[in-house]
């Protein structure tokens, strides 16, 4: 066994290596840029090494750097994580040239499949199903139309060497395969340096589903069950769960024994997915496999007890697999929620910042775990890719481990930067979901227009107003107390107050009982029963009986509660006080309307237009480049360039002006 390694790679998933190497006793060696300096894995690892600057194709991507820092270490095995270089053939060789042992497959089982024109006809040749479609590099836009018609729209146009939702897109007509097409090529140049394209046939109310395989030097290969990962947003993973509540038995075997197929066909010695489509018929074809591990490996961990990356290190040592597939059983229900530093409600945008607070919800072992490669106070950078945490969930039933994951998502506290929280708390209440009726059009098709934030918890407003009334009358005892009041003048608690907030205006009636307060919302009295103290965050208690978890903050006079998705802000006054605030002038907020503002913080990459030049509506506007991704902004109305506020190379805050218009 090894008694050093290092981690090519940053973030949760560096930390989670250096957690399964401390638990084997092997020390570990970080390998960061100068923008995570101060970063988690850095300060878990025993040594760490500078590679570079922040640009990932300045440090975490050069081999050499890497191969240098494990000389200079003494590492004697790489563990390449995900991303980066974990596909990336040429590192598997040089490493292996220079002594060193990768932990992963083989760099000619990572050739084989990292193609997806090779990997396709490798497929057919196992007796893996493949989908439909065009095996060769589409040679231009014109083609790419041509055989868009010969294979039927819809299609998937793919960059060969892409990942991660890079390089992809879904035509339905002419125009968009074109259109595609350069696409697809100008982002898989960019972030893969390989443009070559395939087309595919596009299957309707398709489900992705991915099959763990693990195999070692000795001949054995495994399937460790499926992963249904169909909740998808830009074709990248939300909500992954284990086992796919889609699956029957049968076909989870047939899919499971093509894997292994596919897997042995490449003589494949490490943790890797093959990843499939599947149909509403329960028909299944081969899309790609990923010849590392994955993002979502937690919750095949949490079904079967095992630990891939125990596992990827042992069998990189030359062990043997310590189980037969007989031995190997699914054991209750995993669901991964990844969280991200992105706003939903400004169209998922990055966020870019500091963490003024992060508090994870606690970890329960076998029931709730948090991976994570962030802490307080630290930055989540604009030059990589958005994720903060994941957080993992497990029950010995669906309906439980859901359960478990929306109050763990309740108690997730993150401020300083946007996050997907409250999207995922959405998704997680939604009947659709929690029916298990799931295909990656999912998020599309049940938030065609963006997501405008959650509908109202159990209990609706009247849970909302009798919280906040609590929270206030605990305020106004507390200020009721403070000493060198003026005589006659004191503060007096009150019972009888106007919650103000979410559209409408509530009369509410508070009475202080010893562990809580009874609330009259409406005609209706409700118990309010919990231990909150002033500057906690989480607030747990019952509401008439029923357990809850919210996240309370008073900004200025106001407070802010956040629960299952939904945030809202009450003002609660004296009923006085609240005829008064109904005569006061309301404030107009100012005119934007001629002003493009930047959604995110990026870099302006590029500014497609000229000063005094008419737009008109659709028309291509600017270019912002943030964590790895592209977005363009278009003119919403037609309209003339006034002013230009910032320039290309820039870096821009989020809602910064960029464009006057008049």
């Amino acid at each position: 066994m090894f008694t050093k390694i290092l981690i090519a790679n940053r973030g949760e998933i560096a930390c989670r290596v250096i957690s399964s190497a401390r638990k084997m006793g092997i020390a570990t060696v970080a390998v960061y840029s100068d923008a995570d300096r101060d970063a988690r894995h850095v300060l878990l690892a025993d040594e760490a090494v500078n590679i570079g600057p922040p640009p990932s194709r300045e440090s975490y991507l050069v081999m050499d750097r890497i191969i240098a820092a494990c000389r200079d270490t003494g590492a004697e095995a790489v563990h390449p994580g995900y991303g980066f270089l974990s596909e990336n053939k040429e590192f598997a060789q040089k490493v292996e040239a220079a002594g060193i042992t990768f932990i992963g497959p083989k760099h000619y089982s990572i050739g084989a499949m990292g193609d997806k024109i090779a990997s396709k006809k490798l497929a057919l040749a196992a007796g893996v199903n493949t989908i439909p479609g065009y095996n060769d590099v589409v040679a231009n836009a014109t083609e790419a139309v041509r055989i868009a018609g010969e294979v039927g729209y819809p299609v998937m146009i793919k960059a060969s060497a892409g990942g991660g939702g890079k390089g992809l897109r879904v035509a339905a007509n002419d125009k968009e395969a074109r259109e595609g097409f350069e696409a697809c090529r100008a982002e898989a140049k960019a972030s893969f340096g390989d443009d070559r394209i395939l087309i595919e046939k596009y299957i309707e109310q398709p489900r992705h589903i991915e099959i763990q395989v693990l195999g070692d030097a000795h001949g054995n290969t495994v399937y460790l069950f499926e992963r249904e990962c169909s909740i998808q947003r830009r074709h990248q993973k939300v909500i992954e769960e284990a086992p796919s509540p889609f699956l029957d038995d049968a076909t989870r075997r047939a899919m499971g024994e093509q894997a292994v197929s596919l897997a042995r066909a490449v003589k494949y010695q490490s943790a890797g997915t093959v990843e499939f489509v599947v149909g509403k018929d329960r028909s299944f074809y081969f899309l790609e496999m990923n010849t590392r591990l994955q993002v979502e490996h937690p919750v095949t961990e949490m079904i079967t007890g095992l630990d891939l990356v125990e596992l990827m290190i042992r069998v990189a040592a030359g062990e043997k697999l310590p189980f037969r597939q007989e031995d190997l059983s699914i054991h209750g229900w995993a669901i991964e929620c990844r969280i991200n530093a992105e706003d939903p409600l400004r169209n998922f945008m990055p966020s870019v910042g500091r963490l003024v607070r992060y508090q994870p919800p606690e970890t329960v072992p076998g029931s709730v775990r948090v991976d994570t490669g962030v802490y307080e106070g630290g930055e989540i950078s604009m030059y990589y890719d958005s994720m903060i945490a994941k957080l993992i969930c497990h029950g010995a039933t669906r309906s439980e481990a859901l359960d478990r994951m929306r109050d763990a998502l309740n108690a997730f506290v993150i401020r300083g930067v946007s996050s997907n929280i409250a999207f995922q708390a959405a998704l997680t209440r939604h009947p659709r979901f929690e029916e298990g009726r799931l295909t990656t059009a999912f998020i599309a098709e049940e938030y065609p227009d963006g997501f405008h934030g959650a509908g109202l918890p159990p209990g609706g407003a009247e849970f909302l107003v009798a919280v906040a009334a609590t929270i206030h009358r605990i305020y106004r005892e507390r200020a009721a107390r403070i000493e060198g009041q003026v005589p006659g003048h004191e503060l007096r608690t009150g019972e009888e107050f106007v919650v103000i907030g979410n559209g409408a205006e509530h009369e509410v009636n508070v009475k202080r009982v010893t562990d809580g307060c009874d609330v009259r919302v409406q005609g209706t009295t409700h118990a309010i029963r919990c231990n909150w103290r002033f500057g906690e965050i989480l607030m747990r208690g019952t509401w008439d009986g029923a357990p809850f978890c919210m996240q309370v903050e008073r900004p200025g006079i106001k407070y802010r509660l956040s629960c299952m998705g939904v945030q809202v802000e009450f003002t609660v006054l004296p009923r006085r006080a609240a005829e008064l605030l109904r005569m006061m002038p309301r404030k107009l907020p100012p005119d934007l309307s001629k002003f493009l503002l930047s959604p995110m913080p990026g870099l302006l990459v590029e500014v497609a237009v000229k000063l005094g030049q008419d737009v008109k509506a659709g028309e291509r506007l600017i270019v912002i480049e943030a964590m790895k991704m592209q977005n363009t902004l278009v003119a919403e109305r037609d309209g003339t360039v006034a002013e230009l506020l910032a320039h290309q190379g820039e870096s821009v805050a989020v809602d910064q002006p960029i464009i006057r218009f008049s």
